[in-house]
Protein backbone atom coordinates (compact mmCIF):
# COMPACT_ATOMS: atom_id res chain seq x y z
CA UNK A 1 0.00 0.00 0.00
CA UNK A 2 1.21 3.57 -0.53
CA UNK A 3 1.81 5.69 2.49
CA UNK A 4 2.52 9.48 2.31
CA UNK A 5 3.46 11.09 5.11
CA UNK A 6 3.34 14.97 5.39
CA UNK A 7 5.63 17.21 7.75
CA UNK A 8 6.90 20.78 7.78
CA UNK A 9 3.90 22.63 9.04
CA UNK A 10 3.78 25.15 11.66
CA UNK A 11 2.93 28.92 12.98
CA UNK A 12 4.57 31.77 10.75
CA UNK A 13 4.26 35.44 10.64
CA UNK A 14 2.91 37.15 7.68
CA UNK A 15 5.61 37.57 5.01
CA UNK A 16 7.61 34.36 6.50
CA UNK A 17 8.68 31.37 5.05
CA UNK A 18 7.61 27.29 5.33
CA UNK A 19 8.70 24.28 3.26
CA UNK A 20 6.19 21.28 3.15
CA UNK A 21 7.75 17.59 2.45
CA UNK A 22 5.93 14.52 1.54
CA UNK A 23 7.73 11.43 1.63
CA UNK A 24 6.12 8.75 -0.29
CA UNK A 25 6.58 5.04 0.31
CA UNK A 26 6.84 3.99 -3.51
CA UNK A 27 8.61 6.13 -5.98
CA UNK A 28 7.80 9.72 -6.88
CA UNK A 29 7.74 8.80 -10.54
CA UNK A 30 5.33 6.31 -10.35
CA UNK A 31 2.61 8.60 -10.08
CA UNK A 32 1.53 10.67 -12.66
CA UNK A 33 0.93 13.79 -11.16
CA UNK A 34 1.78 14.95 -7.43
CA UNK A 35 -0.21 17.32 -5.65
CA UNK A 36 -0.60 19.23 -2.90
CA UNK A 37 -3.83 20.44 -1.96
CA UNK A 38 -5.34 22.66 1.03
CA UNK A 39 -8.55 22.97 3.45
CA UNK A 40 -9.88 25.46 5.82
CA UNK A 41 -12.92 24.41 7.88
CA UNK A 42 -16.08 24.79 6.25
CA UNK A 43 -14.72 24.94 2.94
CA UNK A 44 -13.67 22.72 0.40
CA UNK A 45 -10.44 21.39 -0.54
CA UNK A 46 -8.41 23.72 -2.84
CA UNK A 47 -5.66 22.04 -5.61
CA UNK A 48 -3.02 24.47 -4.89
CA UNK A 49 0.08 22.86 -7.04
CA UNK A 50 0.20 19.89 -8.94
CA UNK A 51 3.62 18.62 -10.51
CA UNK A 52 3.09 15.80 -13.62
CA UNK A 53 5.50 13.02 -14.67
CA UNK A 54 7.71 14.32 -17.11
CA UNK A 55 6.45 17.91 -16.94
CA UNK A 56 6.40 21.04 -14.85
CA UNK A 57 4.75 22.67 -11.72
CA UNK A 58 1.34 24.22 -12.21
CA UNK A 59 0.10 26.33 -9.14
CA UNK A 60 -3.65 28.03 -8.29
CA UNK A 61 -3.21 31.60 -9.18
CA UNK A 62 -3.26 32.92 -5.65
CA UNK A 63 0.37 31.15 -5.04
CA UNK A 64 2.41 32.04 -8.25
CA UNK A 65 5.19 33.60 -7.74
CA UNK A 66 4.80 32.55 -3.72
CA UNK A 67 4.62 28.93 -3.95
CA UNK A 68 7.19 26.42 -5.78
CA UNK A 69 6.44 22.75 -6.08
CA UNK A 70 9.66 20.42 -6.29
CA UNK A 71 10.66 16.68 -6.44
CA UNK A 72 13.44 14.64 -5.45
CA UNK A 73 13.60 10.98 -6.67
CA UNK A 74 16.61 10.12 -4.85
CA UNK A 75 14.68 10.50 -1.28
CA UNK A 76 11.08 9.75 -2.89
CA UNK A 77 9.86 12.89 -1.65
CA UNK A 78 7.56 16.00 -3.20
CA UNK A 79 8.05 19.52 -1.26
CA UNK A 80 6.26 23.12 -1.10
CA UNK A 81 8.46 25.94 -0.82
CA UNK A 82 5.98 28.77 0.48
CA UNK A 83 7.17 32.24 0.79
CA UNK A 84 5.93 35.51 1.53
CA UNK A 85 2.97 33.66 3.63
CA UNK A 86 -0.37 35.58 4.08
CA UNK A 87 -3.06 35.14 6.77
CA UNK A 88 -5.57 33.38 3.87
CA UNK A 89 -2.63 30.56 3.53
CA UNK A 90 -3.79 29.09 6.81
CA UNK A 91 -5.22 25.73 6.32
CA UNK A 92 -4.15 21.70 6.36
CA UNK A 93 -2.05 20.92 3.03
CA UNK A 94 -2.37 17.75 2.15
CA UNK A 95 -0.22 16.01 -0.59
CA UNK A 96 -1.86 13.89 -2.72
CA UNK A 97 -0.63 11.02 -5.87
CA UNK A 98 -2.45 10.27 -8.35
CA UNK A 99 -1.53 6.63 -10.46
CA UNK A 100 -4.20 6.26 -13.04
CA UNK A 101 -7.79 6.21 -11.74
CA UNK A 102 -5.88 5.81 -8.34
CA UNK A 103 -5.43 8.60 -5.30
CA UNK A 104 -3.47 8.47 -2.64
CA UNK A 105 -3.39 10.87 0.52
CA UNK A 106 -1.39 11.92 3.25
CA UNK A 107 -2.78 12.77 6.80
CA UNK A 108 -1.97 16.72 6.59
CA UNK A 109 -0.36 19.13 8.22
CA UNK A 110 -1.36 22.38 9.61
CA UNK A 111 -0.08 25.50 8.04
CA UNK A 112 -0.66 28.53 10.44
CA UNK A 113 0.08 31.83 9.18
CA UNK A 114 -0.81 34.87 12.48
CA UNK A 115 1.16 37.77 13.95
Amino acid sequence: QVQLVESGGGLVQPGGSLRLSCASSESILSFNVMHWYRQVPGKQRELVASFPRGGRPNYVDSVKGRFTMSRDAGKKTASLQMNSLKPEDTAVYYCKASRYDTDYWGQGTQVTVSS
